[in-house]
């Protein structure tokens, strides 16, 4: 089973443009991401996809793959289907950009699920830590079966109680094992699915289209940068280490 993982980096992101270039104490996002994955497999496995050119000259410095891709994609699942029209490999390991304090062992464990199942599409959850991680529209949430395959996902607080109390919860970890017949099919719609476009949650395409996800228990870490409050939080964790 040939894997690659790719990490796709968009500059002109809506609710925090030029993130990826962001400085984290020294070093850009995108490299702290990227020196993360390679904590867990070697550089020739690494590649990041990207649509600006700030982000490819700055990975080509540093030694790093990178290939360019357009501006048109829809998400960055999209990013990484495009990606694998270049790319060949049986599994397209997808690390988002925004996680520069992922924790390798997390996408070890990924690539060992990803030699186990390597026809199913595979995503980290983790344990919810409070209400208020639980209350946030930022945070997807979500539900699976006893077998751990995903019911569904959702940025609204789910499970909830009748009387709207939360109790126990998960949310998603932005790591994903995706097979290339998978990828072939989620970017064969050219637009985002119902479901998808309601919640802002690109895997629920994937459901839309009768795909089964296997979840898999992750550590809780990880910190997706979507807003720049975010960002506060992560310079506040790298400073305790």
């Amino acid at each position: 089973m040939n894997f690659v993982i790719v990490i796709p980096a968009r500059y002109a992101s809506g609710r925090f443009p030029g993130k990826p270039l962001v400085d984290i104490d020294g070093l850009p996002m995108i490299i702290r991401t990227y020196n993360q994955c390679l904590k867990a497999t070697n550089k020739e496995k690494i590649f990041v996809a990207t649509d600006d050119l700030r982000i490819k000259n700055l990975c080509k410095s540093k030694n790093i793959n990178v290939v360019m891709t357009s501006k048109k994609c829809l998400t960055g699942t999209d990013r990484v289907a495009e990606f694998a029209k270049k790319i060949k490999a049986d599994v397209y390991i997808n690390v988002q950009g925004d996680e520069p304090i992922f924790n390798p062992t997390d996408i070890k464990n990924l690539i060992q699920k990803t030699k186990k199942y390597p026809n199913d599409v595979i995503n980290g959850y983790t344990k919810i830590r409070d209400e208020k991680q639980f209350r946030s529209g930022n945070v997807p949430k979500v539900v699976f079966r006893k077998d751990g395959r995903l019911l569904y996902m959702s940025r609204s607080p789910i499970p909830v109680t009748k009387k709207q109390k939360f109790i126990t919860a998960w949310r998603q970890v932005c790591a994903y094992s995706l097979p290339r017949k998978a990828l072939i099919a989620f970017s064969a719609n050219k637009k985002k699915t119902p479901l998808e476009q309601i919640e802002d949650c690109e895997l629920i395409r994937f459901l839309e289209l009768g795909f089964q996800i296997r979840m898999i228990k992750m550590t809780d870490v990880s910190i997706p940068i979507d807003i720049k409050e975010d960002l506060v939080k992560v310079k506040r964790i790298l400073k305790k280490r």
